[in-house]
């Protein structure tokens, strides 16, 4: 089964943004990530439903929407009626994060909860059995670009058994620092789904890119005999 590739598009060039998605489309992606950030819970500003919405009118890719916002709560409507098939939200900010996710479920979309590099695994125990993803952020969010925390491999390799030991079926994303020099580690650690920014959009080839990273993925989970649940 493939790795899911999941193009960021915090760093594509937004004077250009449809054109850009339909290459990333045409390469294969998986889905779209829409990094949103509110200048408080991050030192960065991003964009919000609008944009989003009108994406919505150009790719039929799933949109997979990182709130790296204080009270997500008062986001998911918005970014819901915006055209969102995956809202993930960070425990971080989420004192009653059961209650976030029950609430991005009963709005028939997936839920998903980050983590940052230093957030520890144990608050996943028990909200485990309602998440649909894991995001684990191998850089401290905010800015796009950053270099890859080597330590979070370790992090990767736990959540893959946590997940693998409690039976329930949780798809695993990584975001930050991913290139074609960090990806095995990540793979081989565990990882379902990449999220790349920078690294992908530098170069000329979007399409070409995205069906490189699909490439190195899938020999690294030949070589380490990975098997990738769909989702």
């Amino acid at each position: 089964m493939k790795i899911r590739i999941a193009p960021s598009i915090l760093s594509a060039d937004f004077a250009n943004l449809a054109p850009q998605v339909h290459l990333l489309e045409a390469g294969g992606a998986d889905y779209l990530h829409l990094d949103v950030m509110d200048g408080k819970f991050v030192p960065n500003l991003t964009f919000g439903p609008p944009v989003v919405k009108s994406l919505r009118r150009v790719t039929g890719l799933p949109f997979d929407v990182h709130l790296m916002v204080q009270e997500p709560e008062h986001f998911l409507e918005p970014f819901t009626d915006a055209g969102a098939d995956i809202l993930t939200v960070h425990a971080e900010v989420c004192p009653h994060l059961y209650r976030v996710v029950q609430s991005i479920k009963g709005l028939g979309l997936r839920a998903g909860v980050a983590l940052n590099p230093a957030t520890p695994l144990h608050v996943m125990e028990y909200v485990l059995d309602q998440v649909d993803l894991v995001l684990l952020m191998t850089v401290n969010p905010g800015w796009g670009g950053q270099a890859f925390i080597q330590q979070v491999c370790r992090k990767i390799e736990k959540m893959r058994r946590m997940i693998d030991d409690s039976g329930f079926k949780v798809e695993l994303e990584v975001d930050g620092g991913i290139n074609l020099s960090t990806i095995e580690s990540v793979v081989a650690a565990g990882a379902d789904s990449l999220v790349i920014g920078s690294a992908l959009f530098k170069g000329a080839d979007l399409a070409g890119m995205v069906r490189e990273y699909r490439k190195t993925a899938e020999k690294v989970c030949c070589i380490h005999r990975r098997k990738v649940d769909e989702f």
